[in-house]
C-alpha cells in the first residue's frame, strides 16, 4: 500500500499542462451538436450533465476525488462540484493558453490521451467539457488548486475573460456551472430530477465508496435531494435490484480481480423468478448491448456451473449440460470493467468491443466462482438445482411450442383467426391495435382504416407472465395470438426486424380492469418482447372519458387526466347557450362508443392522442414490474399505501 500511495502522489504531482494534449479545434459542435451528444432532445440535454460529471468521476477513478455534488440551480442551470485535484491552470504548450481554458475551448483536449493524466476514463474521449461549453449560453469554471482560487467564464464556447485568481483557498477541486443554450435545445431546457437521480445512483453503485449527491434548488422542488454512498459497490447494486424479489441466497456473490491492467468486478444473485437481469458496464458506461465483458461472463458462468454439477453428481455424466439460458434463469448480475483503452462499437457506446476482455473476464470470474461454489456447497447446490428446473421448463416449452405450431402455427403464413389484418405490407406504416373485449373489437374493426390498421381483440385478462414458465405462457391462447400476429418470435428468439407492425397500440377501457389488462400486456412486452419497447413501437391509446352532447350530436370530448373535471365544466359552460342544454356522456368502456366515435377520438392519426411507452432506465423498470406483478406481497402493499393518496375512485 505504501508503494501504491507513493505512485499516486507522483501521479498527482505530474498532472499539469504537459498532459493536456490538443488534437483538433472546436468548430463544428454548434453546427452539428447531434454528432457529439446524440441529439438535441431531452436525452441530449441530460447528456451535458454526464459529460461534466464524467470528468469528476475520472478523478474518483484515479483515486483523487471522493465526493461529487450536482445541483439543479433555481434558473434550471447545472453546477457540478468535485474535490479532485483541480483542472491544471498552468500554460499548455501547444496553445500557449492556460490548460483549463484549453480543456473547455478545444475539442479533443484533455488528460485522457496517453499523457498520464488518467489510467482509465469514462469520459467521451476528451470532448466532453468543450462540447458542453459550446452548447451552453454561458459556462464558468472555478478551480481550487495549490492554495489559489481560479475563475474563468465562457459564452457559447468562446472565452469571455482571461483566467484569473479571485482569492485564496484551503480547498481543492473543480466547480463547473453551465446554462444550456435554448437555441440548441429547442425542445426543452428543463432538467428532469428523477432522470438525473437514477444515473447519479448508478454511478454511486459503480464506484464503491464514492459519495455523490443531487440537489434540486428550483422553486417548489426544494425537497428533491438525494445522497448516495455504497461501500458495497455493485454487490449493493444487485441487492437493490432484487429488493422486491425472493432471493435464493444472500448476500449476493461478489468477485473482483485485475489482469493486464484491466479491472473486473462481478456481482450476482439468484431469485425465484423466471427471467434474468444482466447489466454490464465499461468505465461506468452502461453497455446496453453487452459486448466482450458480458460474453466472457456468460461463458464462464455456464462452464463453471456445469462442471460443478457433473463433479458433484448433481447432473449425471450421461445427462445433457445445462444451457446458458438455463443457468441464467432468475439471475441478477452486474458486470463492471475498467479498461485503460476501451473500444466501443458505435457512437452511442452501447457495446464493448475489446477482444482481450472476453478471456480476462472469463478467467478471473471462472476462478472466483469455482472457489465460491467449493466453499459454499449449499448455495452451489441451490444454483445448480435452479438451472435444472429451468432446463426441465425449457424442454416442456419446446414441446409446447411444437404443439402450438401444429395447432395454430406460430408462423406468419398462419395468422390468428381473430386478427383483422390490414392490407399494407409496409411495417413502418402499419399499426396493430390490441383491443379489450369483442364489443370494442367490433367497433374498432368497423371504424379503422383498413389500409394500415389491424385489430386484435383479446378476451379478458391475459396470463401474468411474471409468475409463469414458458410452457404455461405458450399455452395461453391470447398470448399465442399476439406472438403470431407480431411475427417477431419471443424471448431469446425475438427478432425485431421481423415485426409486422411498427406501432403496437394497447387500447383498453379507462377503468381498473382496463388498467390491469394494460399492465399485464406491458409485462409481457417487457419480459418477452423487450426490443419492441426499446424501439419505441409500443403505445397506449388515450380514449376520451366524457363526451359533450348537444341534442344527438357529440360536440366535444374530454380526455382523462388531473384536470378532467375542470375541463368538463368549462366545456359545459361553452356549449350552454340560450336554451341549449348540453348533456354529458361518460364513457366507462370502449364498447360504449360506436365505430365512428372510436375512430375520431382514438384511432384517427389526425386527432388521436397516444402515449409512447419508453424504458429510460431498465433497472428501475425491472424493479417496478417485480413489485407490481411478482409474488411478494409486502412491497406491493407498501407501494399502495404510499400512493393511495394519488388514486381516484371511478364512480
Amino acid at each position: 500500500m505504501n508503494e501504491e500511495n507513493k505512485n499516486l502522489e507522483m501521479l498527482a504531482d505530474e498532472y499539469d499542462a504537459s498532459q493536456i494534449q490538443v488534437l483538433e479545434g472546436l468548430e463544428a459542435v454548434r453546427m452539428r451538436p447531434g454528432m457529439y451528444i446524440g441529439s438535441t432532445s431531452k436525452e441530449g440535454l441530460h447528456h451535458l450533465v454526464w459529460e461534466i460529471v464524467d470528468n469528476s468521476i475520472d478523478e474518483a477513478l484515479a483515486g483523487f476525488a471522493s465526493h461529487i455534488e450536482v445541483f439543479i440551480e433555481p434558473d434550471n442551470s447545472i453546477t457540478v462540484v468535485d474535490d479532485g485535484r483541480g483542472i491544471p491552470v498552468d500554460i499548455q504548450e501547444k496553445t500557449g493558453r492556460p490548460a483549463v481554458e484549453t480543456v473547455f475551448t478545444v475539442l479533443h483536449a484533455g488528460g485522457k490521451f496517453g499523457g498520464g493524466g488518467y489510467k482509465v476514463s469514462g469520459g467521451l474521449h476528451g470532448v466532453g467539457s468543450s462540447v458542453v461549453n459550446a452548447l451552453s449560453t454561458t459556462l464558468d469554471v472555478t478551480v481550487h488548486k495549490d492554495g489559489q482560487k481560479y475563475f474563468q467564464e465562457y459564452h457559447r464556447g468562446l472565452v469571455r475573460d482571461d483566467l484569473k485568481i479571485i482569492g485564496e483557498t484551503d480547498l481543492r477541486g473543480t466547480t463547473v456551472h453551465f446554462v444550456p443554450d435554448p437555441e440548441i435545445f429547442t425542445e426543452t431546457v428543463e432538467f428532469d430530477f428523477d432522470k438525473l437521480a437514477t444515473r447519479v445512483r448508478e454511478l454511486a453503485f459503480l464506484n464503491r465508496g464514492l459519495r455523490i449527491s443531487l440537489t434540486d434548488k428550483r422553486e417548489g422542488n426544494e425537497k428533491n435531494e438525494v445522497h448516495f454512498h455504497y461501500e458495497g459497490g455493485i454487490q449493493s447494486y444487485v441487492e437493490y435490484l432484487n429488493e422486491n424479489k425472493t432471493v435464493i441466497f444472500e448476500p449476493a456473490i461478489f468477485t473482483e480481480g485485475e489482469m493486464d491492467g484491466i479491472a473486473v468486478e462481478v456481482a450476482m444473485q439468484y431469485t425465484d423468478t423466471y427471467h434474468s437481469v444482466v447489466m454490464s458496464f465499461a468505465n461506468n458506461i452502461n453497455t446496453h448491448e453487452g459486448g466482450t465483458h458480458e460474453q466472457g461472463f456468460r461463458t464462464a458462468l455456464t462452464r463453471v456451473i456445469n462442471n460443478y454439477a457433473k463433479q458433484n453428481k448433481i447432473l449425471k455424466e450421461n445427462e445433457d449440460n445445462l444451457t446458458g439460458d438455463d443457468v441464467r434463469e432468475g439471475l441478477t448480475a452486474v458486470i463492471s470493467v475498467k479498461h485503460p483503452n476501451p473500444q466501443f462499437e458505435g457512437q452511442t457506446k452501447t457495446k464493448l468491443g475489446n477482444s482481450e476482455v472476453t478471456g480476462i473476464v472469463n478467467k478471473l470470474f471462472a476462478e472466483a466462482l469455482t472457489t465460491f461454489m467449493l466453499e459454499n456447497p449449499q448455495v452451489a447446490r441451490k444454483i445448480v438445482e435452479k438451472g435444472i428446473l429451468a432446463s426441465k421448463a425449457r424442454i416442456a416449452a419446446k414441446r409446447a411450442r411444437e404443439v402450438t405450431r401444429k395447432k395454430s402455427g406460430l408462423e406468419i403464413s398462419n395468422l390468428p383467426g381473430k386478427l383483422a389484418d390490414c392490407s399494407s405490407n409496409n411495417p413502418e406504416q402499419t399499426e396493430l391495435f390490441i383491443v379489450e373485449g369483442d364489443s370494442a373489437g367490433g367497433s374498432a374493426k368497423s371504424g379503422r382504416n383498413r389500409e394500415f390498421q389491424a385489430i386484435l381483440p383479446i378476451r379478458g385478462k391475459i396470463l401474468n407472465v411474471e409468475k409463469a414458465t414458458m410452457d404455461k405462457i405458450l399455452a395461453n391462447e391470447e398470448i399465442r395470438s399476439l406472438f403470431t400476429a407480431m411475427g417477431t418470435g419471443f424471448g431469446g428468439d425475438y427478432d425485431l426486424s421481423k415485426a409486422r407492425y411498427h406501432k403496437l397500440v394497447i387500447m383498453t377501457d379507462a377503468d381498473v380492469d382496463g388498467a390491469h389488462i394494460r399492465t399485464l400486456l406491458l409485462t409481457l412486452f417487457y419480459r418477452y418482447m423487450r426490443p419492441v419497447v426499446e424501439a419505441g413501437y409500443v403505445y397506449i391509446a388515450q380514449p376520451p372519458i366524457y363526451g359533450i352532447k348537444v341534442g344527438s350530436e357529440t360536440k366535444e370530448y374530454i380526455q382523462p387526466g388531473e384536470n378532467q373535471e375542470k375541463d368538463l365544466q368549462e366545456a359545459l359552460a361553452r356549449w350552454a347557450q340560450g336554451r341549449t342544454k348540453p348533456t354529458v356522456q361518460r364513457y366507462k368502456g370502449l364498447g360504449e362508443m360506436d365505430d365512428h366515435q372510436l375512430w375520431e377520438t382514438t384511432m384517427d392519426p389526425e386527432h388521436r392522442l397516444m402515449a409512447r411507452v419508453s424504458v429510460e432506465d431498465a433497472a428501475e423498470a425491472d424493479k417496478i414490474f417485480d413489485m407490481l406483478m411478482g409474488d411478494r406481497v409486502e412491497p406491493r402493499r407498501e407501494f399502495i399505501e404510499n400512493n393511495a393518496q394519488y388514486s381516484t375512485i371511478d364512480a
